[in-house]
């Protein structure tokens, strides 16, 4: 199963169909859970954090492999992360993605993790990166059983 906790509610109709569709490509070869954690604003930057490491936390169970996304994690080719899912596979049943809010992610949501990956130095939206997760996580299921669509 590949479970994504983020913070923050998609707001677009163009992103949610492309979620959408996202979704029905991966039915085909894994269970997929969304969890959108709340968007705090308006306090202290230590608050949010703290609010956000509570609200993801819950949804980790000991068993899953975690793999935050964080700019500050190690760049991975395509091919290379349909290797890293293959091999987390091995280990658990569960890989759960966390893609943080505005101001990143807790320390301890970090140590949490097994691995930290950074799709690139650039930021991106959040709610557009979910999109881009759910193509690349798509990508390696191609990848891993040897279809077409990765060039």
């Amino acid at each position: 199963m590949i479970k994504i906790i983020c913070v923050g509610k998609i707001k677009e109709n163009y992103l949610k169909e492309a979620i959408k569709e996202y979704e029905k490509r991966l039915s085909k070869y894994t269970k997929l859970q969304i969890i959108e954690c709340p968007d705090y604003s308006n306090l202290e930057i230590s608050v949010i954090l703290e609010r956000e490491k509570e609200e993801i936390l819950k949804y980790v169970q000991e068993r899953d492999y975690v793999i935050t996304l964080d700019i500050e994690g190690c760049e991975l080719d395509s091919l290379s992360l349909a290797k890293k899912i293959e091999q987390s596979f091995l280990n658990s049943s569960t890989i759960t993605f966390i893609i943080g809010g505005s101001y990143g992610l807790h320390l301890d949501v970090k140590n949490r993790a097994n691995y930290s990956l950074s799709f690139s130095k650039l930021t991106f939206p959040h709610q557009l990166f979910r999109v881009i997760l759910l193509e690349q996580v798509y990508r390696s299921f191609k990848i891993m059983n040897h279809e077409s669509y990765h060039k």
